[in-house]
């Protein structure tokens, strides 16, 4: 088992998911992740940032775990803006 360091995503990214969501009328709680993940490795050499999506009571990382399909939406959406903008398709 391995054990990394929390990173800090890239702001501006992080600023980024928060007004994609809002300009999309979708809820925003900006929250730290204590599970590793690959935006982990990712963000000690280039932007990163996380999309959340909520889980039917709370679980996570758990066979019970459940979101629903306007959830998925949702999430896939903030990150077709975010790729659309990034890619250049797209200016704010």
């Amino acid at each position: 088992m391995a054990r990394f360091e929390p990173v800090a995503f890239d702001n501006a990214l992080v600023g980024d998911v928060i007004r994609v969501s809002e300009s999309l009328d979708i809820s925003v709680k900006q929250m730290t992740s204590g599970a590793g993940h690959d935006a982990q490795m990712f963000a000690r050499v280039c932007p990163a940032a996380m999309i959340f999506v909520p889980s039917e009571n709370g679980l996570s990382h758990n066979p019970a775990e459940f979101t629903s399909q306007r959830e998925i939406e949702d999430g896939s959406n903030v990150l077709l803006q975010i790729m659309a903008k990034l890619s250049g398709l797209r200016h704010d």
